[in-house]
C-alpha cells in the first residue's frame, strides 16, 4: 500500500487512541450515574466499560463509517453500544460460573471489584443499554437503519452468535475438537461481534450490497485472525502483558487452533486470515488503508 497514512508508523496507534477518546466520552455521557440505590449497578457498568482496552470493535465501527461519510457522532454512539455489549460479555465471562478470572485488563474483574450479583446485573444492564442506544433517534435519522442495527447486533450476540459460541466453548472443555469445529466455535464466540462492528459502519452509511459484502468478509476474516492470535498469545505472553491470567486455555483443556495445529502453524494461519481480510478492502483504495493496517496489527500485537 502506498498511502501516506500507512507510511506513518504511528498512524494506527494514533487513530486507535483518538477512537478511544471519542468513544469513551460517549460512554461517559450515555451512562450517567443516577441518584438512589440503583447507582451501584451503574457504577459497576462504568467500571466494566471504561477501564481501558484496545477499543478495536469501536475503531471498526468508526473507521468503516468513515468510508461511507457517516456523521461522526452517530458512528460514535454505535461504537459505544458495541463496547457496552462487549463489556457485558467480558463481565459474565469472568464470573466463577464461567471462566472464573480475577483479572481483566490488569485490574480486578467486575465481580471482584463489586460482587457477583452486582456484576451479573451490570452485564445485563450493559446489554440492554446497548440496544437502547441503537434504537434511539440520535443514532440515525432513518428508522430502517436503526432497526437493521438492532437486528444485526442481536444475531451477532445471541444464541446463534456470541452466546452460542460461549456455550460450545464451555461444553467442549476437555474434549478434542477438529479444526472446522474450532473455527465455528470461534466464529460464533468472537468473530460475529467483530464482523458486526465492521458492518455497522456500512449499515449506518446505507452502503450498496457489493460494498457490504466486502466489509462483511473483511470483518469475518479479521475476527478469525484475532481469535487465533489470542490463542497464540495465551500460550506465549505473560499475565502482565495480557492484563489477564495467561495459560488458561491449556489449563482448562479448551479447544483452540494452537492445540490442533501447534503454535507456529496456528500463527501462520492467523497471518493468512489477516492478509485475506486486508485484501477485501482493496476496492476502497487509500480510504481503507487504516483498516488494512489493523488487520496486520491483529497478528503482531503483544496483548
Amino acid at each position: 500500500m502506498a498511502s501516506d497514512i500507512v507510511r506513518n508508523p504511528n498512524a494506527l496507534a494514533e487513530a486507535l487512541a483518538e477512537t478511544s477518546r471519542v468513544v469513551e466520552a460517549q460512554l461517559d455521557a450515555l451512562l450517567p450515574v443516577p441518584e438512589g440505590a440503583e447507582a451501584r449497578v451503574v457504577e459497576a457498568m462504568r467500571y466494566a466499560v471504561l477501564n481501558g482496552g484496545k477499543r478495536m470493535r469501536a475503531f471498526l465501527v468508526m473507521e468503516t463509517a468513515q468510508l461511507f461519510t457517516v456523521n461522526r457522532t452517530c458512528a460514535a454512539r454505535v461504537a459505544a453500544a458495541v463496547e457496552m455489549l462487549h463489556a457485558y460479555s467480558l463481565v459474565h465471562d469472568d464470573l466463577p460460573a464461567m471462566d472464573d478470572d480475577d483479572l481483566r485488563r490488569g485490574m480486578p474483574s467486575c465481580h471482584k471489584q463489586f460482587d457477583e450479583a452486582t456484576a451479573i446485573l451490570a452485564g445485563d444492564a450493559l446489554q440492554t443499554r446497548a440496544f437502547e442506544v441503537l434504537a434511539e433517534e440520535d443514532t440515525h435519522a432513518d428508522a430502517e437503519a436503526r432497526c437493521e442495527l438492532v437486528l444485526a447486533l442481536a444475531h451477532a450476540s445471541g444464541a446463534r452468535g456470541m452466546v452460542g459460541g460461549q456455550m460450545i466453548d464451555m461444553a467442549s472443555e476437555g474434549k478434542k475438537l477438529s479444526g472446522p469445529e474450532i473455527t465455528r466455535l470461534q466464529a460464533l464466540k468472537t468473530g460475529r461481534l467483530i464482523q458486526f462492528s465492521a458492518e455497522a459502519g456500512a449499515i449506518l452509511g446505507r452502503a450498496s450490497q457489493p460494498q457490504r459484502h466486502f466489509i462483511a468478509a473483511y470483518g469475518r476474516d479479521l475476527g478469525g485472525a484475532f481469535q487465533i492470535y489470542d490463542d497464540v498469545l495465551d500460550e506465549t505472553a505473560s499475565a502482565e502483558e495480557l492484563g489477564k491470567t495467561a495459560g488458561k486455555d491449556a489449563a482448562q483443556g479448551k479447544a483452540t487452533m494452537v492445540s490442533v495445529l501447534g503454535l507456529e502453524q496456528a500463527k501462520a494461519h492467523a497471518e493468512l486470515l489477516a492478509e485475506q481480510a486486508a485484501g477485501y478492502l482493496e476496492s476502497f483504495g487509500e480510504r481503507g488503508a487504516l483498516l488494512q493496517e489493523l488487520a496486520r496489527f491483529t497478528v503482531t500485537r503483544k496483548s
